[in-house]
């Protein structure tokens, strides 16, 4: 990641799968991400299933910003992150009025979001970009088939009215450490001014 120099470094949830306690020290390398305009993290619905508040913290001491349902202006564009659905059962879910309501829609807008499922919200909103994960791209057969009747995109960028929408494999698994036709990866967006 750090060999990309990027600008910003978002991580879409579903970081760990397992508590902090048993984790903890596999993240540690975390703490080397370098970005000028920082690093950040939202929750995914894997952080739920593991103690979500004690991984928002862990992420904190290594130098990553959680975006908790709120938002931060950055040069040229708002970055917001909305916490995960499963957080929901805690009363902990995505609130876009907290993260999005009081905006300026003059500026351009991309919000950190694990589900893809939440596209809707983010239209309504006025959200220019949603950067997702959740899915694996659909990891491996048949799991590529559920994640297609689960989620509006699997893999790749699509426009919803005037807002794309771009879902990442992500670099990891779930279940078993396979992949097949959805090799991982770590994205890089490049944002480009309508006017440039």
């Amino acid at each position: 990641i750090n060999a990309t120099q990027p600008d910003l470094v978002a991580v879409v949830g579903d970081l760990v799968d397992g508590t902090v306690a048993d984790l903890g020290p596999a993240a540690e390398p975390l703490a080397q991400l370098r970005a000028r305009d920082g690093n950040f993290f939202v929750t995914g619905n894997h952080e739920y299933f593991s103690g979500a508040a004690e991984w928002v913290d862990h992420v904190r001491e290594l130098g990553l910003r959680p975006l908790q349902n709120e938002r931060v202006e950055i040069a040229g564009f708002d970055l917001a992150g909305v916490n995960d659905p499963a957080g929901e059962t805690e009363g902990d879910g995505p609130d876009f009025a907290a993260a999005l309501g009081d905006r300026d829609r003059t500026r351009t807008s991309v919000l950190l979001a694990h589900q893809p499922i939440v596209i809707d919200e983010a239209v309504r909103n006025g959200v220019d970009l949603q950067l997702s994960g959740h899915t694996h791209g659909g990891q491996l057969w048949p799991g590529n088939y559920l994640a297609e009747l689960a989620n509006p995109t699997v893999v790749g960028l699509e426009r919803y009215g005037d807002t794309q929408l771009y879902v990442s494999r992500g670099a990891g698994a779930w279940g078993p450490p396979v992949r097949v036709g959805a090799p991982s990866d770590i994205t890089l967006v490049q944002l480009a001014s309508r006017q440039a």
